[in-house]
């Protein structure tokens, strides 16, 4: 029995699941090559479809999430999401009385559900479903929070876990406690909008002059270009207290913003974000710490955007009472789709665990890629066996050359993971800033991530053994011996953002052995496959855009090497 799941607000995607298989999940923005697209996902629900070879009448039940007043509102009137989207990302001059906008947007926000509006999105969804010729299926609304904690819970590796979802806001809440035991999830507290930690650092975002939903990363890395100072000094510390697992906001949203604009305008961006940092880290560990305490259990998962910060997950990591922990990869609202799928599984079928890979995808044969590559003359093409791949792109890569390497399934969430990477020596700074410069084309303090042999973790960062973090969602200390050879992946604190490599990935386990044989360390510098800004490449297409705009020379892409001549 199929379960179809689509999330049709920002980061909008599609999820199928049979049984406990994830067939297939994916975000519209690969389609649309529009950064974190917010329309209904159409080409992520085809996608999905061609892949198992079903048609839509093979599926017999829907699941969508959020019904809150502001969702409802921009499924009957599109045009209020388009106007969201070009002022969050900047794509005009600023709007008149944007202060008076966003106090708008959170007023609206901490509604919440209001009767009539699971009746009106479910009569919006299931008129845009059956125009694409899904037929007699049944429709079912998923809360926000329930499905940010069923991707947590359903994919992390415990019998029994405490199940935490922290975010900016969703149908009215902004986090959630629940616990998985004897197969059965139950939320047990909820934490009310007006209370959110995501919505503050949300604002801080906006005020330091990014753009909210998209650069809170930035802010988090810029953070520590500032001078530290004790929590007790921190202007903002008294904007949050943690009573027990109870997050109280001193101030209202709208009260909260004007407030964050004075405190700002005082002092240079970096003190302002490492304040912002200051008050997240604080808020989590001792809401963590607290929720473990009151619930006894120290095998935790989970999800929501706020759990996309890594080094606020290191902290939390870093407590005593944690004895295991998982983050879901896909953790902001882009993994909705797949949540919401899931919780309806559980609903029908009892399914609560589902043997999770990140690698879920569209893929392209051979055949299909050189079709497309051939065309261009520029390009020399040659075909390679993927001892071949890994062995060659090592030994590009060790003489300081970066690479464009694009494999198999596309992973699924905000990280190149090994099949749509571009990868470069771990040590040269050299190609670190030609990649920030002239490909990546993003801020200078934006550090880069490794991927690291999984026998090697031990040698290279100060680990732990709390969990195998696979997808990139925590930091970790590197070892004092290891920074030179790791000078390009480490930011400027001494952390890292690493990806476990296991046998998970086959084929990007052998490129690290290789760099293993060259350098001593199983490890590459590993950032997504993109121009900033924009989504992360797809298809072959989008590969061959891509080398060429940015003058790449060498690219690794399913079973083919290719030296563009006009390559750099």
């Amino acid at each position: 029995m199929y379960v179809l799941g689509i999330w049709d607000g920002h980061d909008s995607g599609a999820a199928l699941i049979d049984g406990d298989r994830i067939v297939y999940a994916a975000n519209e923005e690969r389609f649309t090559k529009r950064k974190l697209e917010l329309k209904f996902p159409y080409n992520a629900v085809r996608a999905a479809l061609a892949y198992e070879k079903i048609s839509p009448k093979d599926v017999e039940h829907i699941a969508f999430t959020t019904t809150e007043l502001t969702k409802t509102l921009e499924r009957i009137f599109p045009q209020m999401k388009e106007s969201y989207y070009s002022m969050r990302r900047r794509k005009g001059m600023k709007p008149m009385f944007e202060n008076a906008r966003h106090n708008l947007k959170y007023r609206m926000t901490s509604i919440g559900v209001l009767p009539s509006n699971n009746f009106v999105s479910k009569g919006v969804v299931s008129g845009q479903l059956r125009s694409m010729g899904f037929e007699d299926f049944k429709l079912h609304v998923v809360d926000h929070h329930t499905a940010h904690a069923a991707t947590a819970a359903f994919t992390a590796p415990f019998d029994k876990q405490l199940v935490i979802t922290l975010d900016g806001v969703g149908d009215g809440l902004s986090g959630s406690i629940s616990l998985l035991e004897d197969k059965k999830l139950e939320r047990q507290l909820a934490i009310k909008a007006r209370d959110s930690v995501g919505i503050f650092y949300e604002q801080v975002t906006n005020i330091v002059g990014m753009r909210e939903l998209e650069d809170e990363g930035k802010v988090m890395a810029m953070a520590d270009y500032s001078y530290p100072f004790p929590y007790e000094e921190n202007k903002l510390a008294n904007f949050f207290s943690v009573v027990g697992t109870t997050i109280n906001a001193k101030y209202s949203p709208t009260r909260q913003f004007e407030m964050l604009q004075r405190i700002a305008w005082q002092m240079p961006r970096e003190q302002f974000a490492y304040m912002a940092q200051q008050v997240l880290e604080n808020v989590l560990i001792k809401f963590a710490s607290n929720a473990m305490d009151r619930y006894g259990i120290g095998d935790v998962s989970f999800a929501g955007g706020i759990f996309a910060n890594v080094k606020a997950n290191m902290r939390v990591r870093g407590l005593e009472q944690l004895k295991h922990w998982s983050v879901f990869p896909h953790m902001g609202d882009g993994g909705l789709a797949l949540g919401a799928a899931m919780q309806v599984n559980y609903m029908l079928n009892g399914i609560t665990h589902y043997p999770f890979t990140p690698y879920l995808g569209n893929e392209y044969s051979s055949e299909q890629t050189e079709e497309v590559l051939s065309k261009d003359r520029a390009l020399v093409i040659e075909s390679q066996n993927e001892h071949q791949q890994a062995s060659h792109a090592a030994e590009l890569i060790a003489e300081d050359n970066y690479v464009l390497w694009f494999q198999g399934r596309m992973e699924y969430g905000p990280r190149a993971l090994g099949n749509r990477s571009i990868l470069a020596s771990p040590s040269s700074e050299y190609v670190k800033e030609k990649l920030n410069m002239y490909v990546k084309r993003r801020e200078w303090y934006q550090p880069f991530a490794p991927s690291i042999l999984q026998e090697d973790i031990g040698r290279i960062l100060d680990y732990d053994g709390k969990g195998n973090d696979k997808f990139m969602t925590s930091a970790y200390l590197v070892r004092d011996e290891v920074r030179n050879a790791s000078r390009s992946v480490v930011h400027v604190d001494g952390s890292a953002r690493p990806q476990m490599v296991g046998n998970e990935n086959p084929l990007y386990a052998e490129l690290l052995r290789s760099m293993k044989k060259r350098t001593g360390y199983g490890m590459v510098l590993n950032t997504s496959f993109n121009i900033h800004g924009l989504p992360i490449v797809m298809a072959p297409e989008d590969a061959l855009y891509m080398m060429k705009v940015t003058k790449t020379k060498y690219m690794f892409i399913n079973g083919l090497f290719v030296t563009n001549r006009a390559g750099v």
